[in-house]
């Protein structure tokens, strides 16, 4: 498996760009938010992959970030999506965006990406719903949520919640809580709605 790559940016054509890696040319193909945030050609470039090999092709995936990947990865796990629909659902949407998306259960924030449809993005959002934020680390400040709530929100998953109760339910609780204590008080909030 490759999992990184770093090297000379030779070539930028979207999506693909062509990575020099010690006289190794690499293909890598890339979302959008990760194309626009490119240097100049001939400029050092580290990317971390996703290699997927198939009986006809062995294909590269590149990202910029560890929560790009994650979610790229989270994406693939959804069924009936490939790798092409997923890295079309990260150039359409930032990794926040999208985990807002599924938190909320927003069918049309995914619908605005080209050739994802309302039963696809259904699809999406039934199956990351309570995955995706821990897949990708929670989803920062987009949800406000505090570092130290987010085992307290992982477990509130555990136990069921969806996404959008456990952020609810820890909006308030303050970032040095201790987890026993933020899963009771969290508990509470959600017995009072």
């Amino acid at each position: 498996m490759i999992g990184r790559l770093s090297g000379t940016l030779l070539e930028k054509n979207p999506p693909q760009i062509l990575l020099d890696v010690q006289g190794v040319g690499y293909e890598v193909l890339v979302p959008m938010s990760t194309f626009y945030n490119l240097p100049e050609h001939g400029a050092t470039i580290t990317l971390l992959t996703h290699l997927i090999v198939r009986e006809d092709a062995h294909t590269l995936y590149g990202f910029a970030s560890e929560r790009e990947r994650h979610a790229f990865r989270a994406l693939t796990k959804v069924t009936g999506i490939g790798a092409r629909t997923a890295l079309a659902v990260l150039s359409g949407l930032s990794t926040d965006e999208l985990a807002q998306a599924v938190a909320a259960q927003e069918v049309g924030w995914l619908t605005r990406v080209p050739g994802i449809g309302k039963k696809t993005a259904e699809r999406i959002l039934l199956e990351l719903k309570g995955k995706l934020a821990v897949a990708i680390g929670g989803s920062g400040a987009a949800t406000g949520t505090h570092a130290g709530t987010l085992d307290v929100i992982n477990a509130l998953l555990a136990l069921g919640y969806s996404e959008k109760e456990a952020h609810a339910a820890t909006r308030e609780l303050p970032a040095d809580i201790d987890v026993a204590d933020g899963i009771r008080k969290a508990l509470k909030q959600l017995s009072k709605t």
